[in-house]
C-alpha cells in the first residue's frame, strides 16, 4: 500500500477569533495590534501581564508544604541519604535536575537520583523500583513529577522505613498514597491559586520554600540564588504542555532571559547548538521542538538518566558529548515513528475512514510491533491529523497493553478514563494523567472492548463544534503591520504557548514562486497589495505541493524574523495553507 491511498484528511477550518473592542482600546499597550492580539486572550488588564518575579504566586498556599519542608529540612541537615524519584519526560528530567541542584547547594551531601526504566518498571514510584533502589539505601525519597497515583510504591518503601515525600502535578484518584507529604496544587482542599503548575514547577516551588525555611534556621548562610534555576524550570513547563497562565508565563519568561543571555546550564546551550537554534533569540518554540524533543529521546528509546546527567553537567564538553547522544537517539526516534506513523495510516485506511464523517469520535490503534516509548508521539500525531482523541497502544509486559493518550481542546482525557474505570470496572488495570495527555494499561484481550467502550464515552462527551478542525486566526494584518518591527514586537510579548497561543493571522496571497526545500519544506515568494514576503512551509504534502496551477492560497500563518548572512528580514511561516 503507498501513502497516496492513505485517506488525507488535512481540511481544517479558520475561524477568526473574536474580542470585545472596548477592552482592547482600554488595554495600555502602545500598539493596536497587541491590544487586540490580548483582548482575544481575553487579558483583562495590563497587570495579567506582568512578568515581575516579585509577583510570582506565594508558595504559602500549597497543601503539604510546610510538611515537607521539615522533613527536607532535617534530611539536609542530618545528611541523610535522599533518593529523587523522577520521570522520563522532559518535565521529570528538568524536575529531577533542579530538585539535585537545589539540595546540592543547600548543602546536602548524599543526593542520588533514579528514573524508572519504562520498559523494565512502569510509571512512577513502583514497588519494583523501590527494591531496585536499595543499593541506594535511601532514607528519604522525593518524588518529582510523579508519584500521586503510586500507592503501592509509596507502601513499599515505608515498609522499609523509607521517608516519602510526593512531589507531582497530576490529578490524583479518589485516595491518596499514604506518604510523609504531598504536594500537588491538584490534591483536594488545596488552594494555590495555579492549578497549572508542571512537575518542574512544584519541586521549583518546594525548593523555594525550603531554601528560606534553611536560612531561617542559620543552616544556610549565604542564600543560593533561586533565579539560576529558572532556565530548566522554564523547559520543564513549555515541554509538558501545561497552561501558560500568568504564574507560568513569569517562570517561562526569565528562564528565556536566562537562556538568551547564555545564563543556562551547558545541555540546554549544547542541544540548542544541535538543533541549529540561536540561543540569543531562543523562544518556546524552540525549547518544545528541538530540545525537549532531544531530551525526550532518551526516556523513549533509552534511558532518560542520560538526558538529567546532560542536564546536571556543568561541564561544558562533558554536555556537548552527551547531547550528540541524545541527538543521535532523537534521529533514531524518528525513523521509527515514521514507520509507525505509516502504519497507523494504513490502519485507517483499513478501518474504511474516508469520510470526516465516518471517523470514530475516539480513535484507538495497536500494532504488535509499535515501540512504547514511541507512542505518545504517534498518538499526538494522528490526533492532529484527524481531530479526534486518540489512543496509541504497544505491548508490554506478559498480556498487557500500554496506551499514550492525547486529546483535543474541551475533552478532558483523563476524566475520560476515570469515566471508563467508573462504568467498566477492571477493564482498565491502571491509568493517570491530566487533561491532554495520560497513560494507562489494558489486557491486551480486552483491546477491541476497550476501543468500542471508548469511542461511544467520548461521543457522549463532545459536541459537533468540538470535532471541527478549527485553526483560531487573529485575523488580517494590515499593510503597516505585515512587517519586521511587528515580528520583533510579537517575539517579545509572550511567552506564548498553551491556553495562551501564539498569534496566527490569515490572508489571501498571491503565489509569484514555491520549490521545495530539504526535499520536504516549502519556500514560498508571495504577494499581497504589490508586495512581495518570502514565506516557508514545513513538511508540506508533496503529493499536492509544489502546486504549479495554483496561483493563489488562502494561508494561516506566523510572523517570524529570518536571519541570514546577518540580514534580519520577516518571514512567514505558514501553518496551513489552501489553494485557491
Amino acid at each position: 500500500m503507498t501513502m497516496t491511498q492513505v485517506p488525507i484528511l488535512t481540511r481544517k477550518q479558520i475561524v477568526r477569533r473574536t474580542y470585545n473592542e472596548e477592552l482592547a482600546a482600554a488595554l495600555q499597550t502602545p500598539h493596536p495590534l497587541l491590544r487586540r492580539i490580548y483582548a482575544a486572550r481575553n487579558i483583562q488588564s495590563m497587570k495579567e501581564l506582568d512578568r515581575n518575579l516579585e509577583n510570582l504566586l506565594p508558595y504559602q498556599s500549597l497543601l503539604g508544604i510546610e510538611q515537607a519542608v521539615a522533613l527536607l529540612a532535617k534530611a539536609v541537615m542530618t545528611q541523610q541519604r535522599i533518593l529523587i524519584v523522577g520521570d522520563f519526560d522532559a518535565d521529570g528530567a528538568t524536575s529531577t535536575a533542579v530538585a539535585v541542584r537545589a539540595l546540592r547547594s543547600f548543602g546536602a551531601q548524599h543526593v542520588n537520583f533514579m528514573v524508572p526504566n519504562r520498559f523494565a518498571f512502569g510509571y512512577g514510584l513502583t514497588p519494583e523500583l523501590v527494591a531496585a533502589a536499595s543499593h541506594f539505601q535511601p532514607e528519604l525519597i522525593i518524588t518529582v513529577d510523579n508519584g500521586i497515583a503510586n500507592h503501592a510504591g509509596v507502601a513499599a518503601a515505608k515498609a522499609q522505613g523509607i521517608c516519602v515525600v510526593i512531589t507531582d502535578h497530576h490529578l490524583p484518584a479518589a485516595t491518596l498514597p499514604d506518604a510523609d507529604a504531598i504536594v500537588n496544587p491538584n490534591q483536594p482542599n488545596d488552594s494555590f491559586p495555579s492549578k497549572h503548575l508542571a512537575g518542574v514547577g512544584v519541586i521549583f516551588y518546594v525548593m523555594l520554600a525550603l531554601r528560606r525555611h534553611l536560612v531561617s534556621l542559620n543552616w544556610l548562610q549565604t542564600s543560593p540564588n533561586m533565579s539560576a534555576l529558572l532556565d530548566l524550570v522554564a523547559l520543564g513547563t513549555v515541554a509538558d504542555l501545561v497552561q501558560l497562565d500568568q504564574n507560568n508565563r513569569m517562570l517561562v519568561h526569565h528562564g528565556l532571559r536566562r537562556i538568551r543571555a547564555g545564563q543556562c546550564v551547558p545541555a540546554i546551550s549544547a542541544l540548542l547548538e544541535l538543533s541549529n537554534r540561536d540561543l540569543t533569540r531562543a523562544t518556546t518554540a524552540d525549547l518544545g521542538f528541538a530540545v525537549a524533543a532531544r531530551l525526550n529521546a532518551a526516556g523513549r528509546l533509552d534511558d532518560m538518566s542520560l538526558g538529567i546527567e546532560c542536564l546536571l553537567s556543568d561541564d561544558s564538553i562533558r554536555a556537548r558529548e552527551i547531547a550528540r547522544m541524545l541527538n543521535q537517539l532523537n534521529d533514531e526516534r524518528k525513523h521509527i515513528e515514521q514507520d509507525m506513523q505509516t502504519q497507523a495510516l494504513q490502519i485507517m485506511h483499513k478501518l474504511h475512514i474516508h469520510e470526516k464523517q465516518a471517523l470514530p469520535h475516539g480513535i484507538c490503534l495497536f500494532d504488535p510491533s509499535w515501540h512504547q516509548g514511541v507512542i505518545g508521539i504517534l498518538a499526538a500525531r494522528i490526533k492532529e491529523r484527524f481531530h479526534r482523541p486518540t489512543i496509541v497502544f504497544a505491548p508490554s509486559q506478559s498480556d498487557e497493553l500500554k496506551g499514550s493518550a492525547r486529546s483535543i481542546v474541551g475533552v478532558h482525557i483523563r476524566d475520560i478514563l476515570a469515566l471508563i474505570d467508573v462504568k467498566h470496572p477492571g477493564l482498565i488495570m491502571k491509568f493517570g494523567g491530566h487533561a491532554m495527555a495520560a497513560g494507562l494499561s489494558i489486557s491486551a484481550a480486552s483491546f477491541n472492548a476497550f476501543s468500542v467502550i471508548f469511542d461511544t464515552i467520548v461521543a457522549q462527551q463532545v459536541t459537533a463544534a468540538q470535532l471541527e478542525h478549527a485553526l483560531f486566526s487573529d485575523g488580517a494584518l494590515t499593510e503597516e503591520e505585515l512587517n519586521l518591527e511587528a515580528a520583533e514586537l510579537l517575539r517579545e510579548s509572550g511567552p506564548w504557548g498553551q491556553a495562551f497561543p501564539e498569534p496566527l493571522f490569515d490572508d489571501i496571497f498571491q503565489i509569484v514562486e514555491q520549490r521545495l526545500v530539504g526535499d520536504k519544506h516549502l519556500k514560498l515568494r508571495l504577494m499581497k497589495a504589490n508586495r512581495v514576503i518570502e514565506a516557508i512551509a514545513f513538511f508540506v504534502d508533496t503529493q499536492v505541493w509544489p502546486n504549479h496551477r495554483c496561483q493563489s492560497i488562502h494561508a494561516a500563518f506566523r510572523l517570524d524574523v529570518n536571519e541570514y548572512k546577518g540580514r534580519r528580514t520577516v518571514q512567514l511561516i505558514i501553518d496551513y495553507m489552501e489553494a485557491l
